[in-house]
């Protein structure tokens, strides 16, 4: 778990608007490990919100937990757009959830290459009445804690936008 006031405050608000609206999430991640669920469910009435998570850490969970076709991930890698749309899509096929938030990256230090160095992370937004979105970062090499953290605050900036706030 990720011991952060700020992320904190905002998953948080975030719970807050979620229940608001009558909307829920699932989760499907990757190099954050559940971070994000963890983090959700650290909030008092997070029940309404979080339908469920999916931690699809292996190609073989990707694809068996939440359909991301293997040939999408051997064309493009497991951390990719492609594999983060897919991964979106498969969570709300796979959950009855408003909103799915998806991750997938190279948290460190190793596995890294010139093409998808450490610090990549991608990300896959699908909402049940609209189109996947996808979000591209490149952090450096922060550290492993620094870029799961900073993974954490943008799936909570994506998850935040799809409601407007």
């Amino acid at each position: 778990m990720i011991d952060d006031a700020e992320l904190l405050a905002r998953a948080e608000a975030l719970v807050a608007a979620y229940a608001a609206a009558g909307c829920t999430i699932a989760t499907a991640e990757s190099c954050t490990g559940g971070l994000v669920a963890g983090l959700l469910t650290a909030v008092p009435g997070s029940s309404a919100v979080l339908e469920r998570g999916f931690v699809t850490y292996s190609n073989a969970a990707k694809a068996e937990a939440i359909g991301v076709p293997m040939d999408v991930i051997r064309q493009h890698g497991a951390v990719s757009e492609p594999v983060a749309r897919a991964m979106a899509i498969g969570t709300l096929a796979a959950a009855p959830a408003s909103v799915a938030v998806a991750i997938t990256g190279i948290a460190g230090p190793g596995g890294g290459s010139a093409g998808k160095p450490v610090g990549l992370v991608h990300f896959g937004l699908a909402l049940r009445d609209g189109a996947a979105r996808h979000l591209e970062r490149r952090y450096g090499d922060l550290g492993r804690a620094g870029i799961r953290r900073a993974a954490v605050a943008d799936a909570l900036g994506l998850l935040e936008n799809a409601l407007g706030n």
